[in-house]
């Protein structure tokens, strides 16, 4: 098989994911579609005028030689819908891409993969737990799908990383360009931890608004189950939730505050029926990945630990433990609602943060740990 031919069937834009396929199939290979004759090509009676037209004018605008240098020079590596390279969970969906071009690796097929989806102009309140849970999941050997956006994308994988797994950034454009250009850094680091960057778009392609929310049903298609961890009321968040369950796949939300516009996706998510994030333990066990006795033992926890550590609390501490809560809350709301001086209170927050019992997720905000 000539490789060069496939690369530029997979690389003519324009054409449709199944207009490529069926003209491959038909064709035996892309080299005898490369070189169809016109008589040919006017008998394709499941291709229309335009698919006809698109193809023609492939072959004076794309070099085969040339896709293929760009490829190699850019080291970039291509999997296309017939080859055992191609992720057998895309294969699944509908619309599935011809090819999936990759830098670094695609995900592993015998591991668990969880997609992780969310706001870019998201809260402390979100970028915490979506970075908690990746942590979590990555540390179990669960692989993280996400897109590289900025905001909850972003910090699901760099959780992932830090959690000692691999992330896997399903991109709106060429793989060859970083897409925002902020993440560079995270871009790198995803490579270099044994992950992959991944599109169906071919090198060189740039980032186009149309572009994002056909390539979220590569985030569900490559993940077995899909975490919404904020989102507003209408998202590219909830698209990729809606074609996860087109897909099949399970979809659990973080509930969040009934005021806040970047909950109130989530929260109706859980009103339709998807599961509710209530811990990282929580999931584990109803992902199968793990029961509850050997989460808390490998994360260092037991309820033994939990209720001591509570009796030991002075009567002040405790007050201020009680007034923290699960969503970001600033030291003066906490000061109005124990009715504590502000000193005392600031002392307090100190105390129960290096004991492990609550953190600042941003500056004077804190949350319970």
């Amino acid at each position: 098989m000539h490789k060069k031919y496939e690369y530029w069937l997979a690389a003519i834009p324009g054409l449709a994911n199944g207009s490529k396929q069926m003209l491959r199939e038909h064709m035996k290979s892309a080299e005898r579609a490369y070189y169809i004759e016109e008589t040919a090509l006017q008998k394709l009676d499941f291709l229309t005028e335009k698919d006809r037209e698109i193809l023609r004018q492939a072959k004076k605008k794309y070099n085969p030689e040339e896709i293929c240098e760009e490829l190699e020079t850019k080291q970039i590596q291509v999997a296309i819908y017939f080859e055992e390279t191609y992720p057998s969970r895309l294969k699944m969906i509908a619309d599935n891409p011809y090819a999936i071009y990759f830098k670094g690796n695609l995900p592993d097929e015998k591991q668990y993969s969880v997609g992780m989806v969310g706001a870019r102009r998201c809260t402390a309140y979100g970028e915490t737990y979506a970075y908690e849970y990746a942590k979590i999941l990555s540390e179990f050997h669960i692989q993280i799908i996400s897109g590289l956006a900025r905001g909850i994308d972003g910090v699901s994988q760099r959780g992932a990383l830090v959690g000692g797994g691999k992330t896997f950034a399903v991109m709106g454009n060429g793989v060859d360009i970083c897409y925002p250009r902020e993440n560079s850094g995270l871009y790198g680091d995803i490579l270099a931890a044994g992950g992959g960057i991944l599109s169906e778009l071919p090198p060189g392609t740039p980032p186009m608004p149309y572009q994002f929310p056909r390539r979220n049903r590569i985030i569900s298609g490559l993940s077995d189950t899909v975490l919404v961890m904020e989102a507003r009321e209408k998202s590219g968040s909830l698209i990729t939730a809606d074609m996860a369950l087109e897909q099949g796949k399970d979809v659990y939300a973080l509930p969040g505050s009934v005021d806040s516009a970047l909950s109130l996706g989530c929260n109706r998510l859980i009103w339709q029926g998807a599961g509710i994030l209530l811990s990282p333990g929580h999931l584990l066990e109803e992902l199968g990945v793990v029961n509850h006795e050997d989460y808390m033992k490998f994360s260092g926890k037991s309820d033994e630990k939990c209720v001591e550590k509570k009796k030991v609390l002075e009567t002040k501490e405790n007050l201020v433990y009680s007034s923290v809560g699960f969503h970001p809350k600033s030291a003066n709301q906490i000061v109005s609602e124990t009715g504590l001086p502000a000193q005392v209170v600031f002392q307090l927050l100190s105390a129960l943060e290096i004991q492990g019992m609550i953190k600042e997720v941003s500056k004077n905000y804190y949350v319970k740990a």
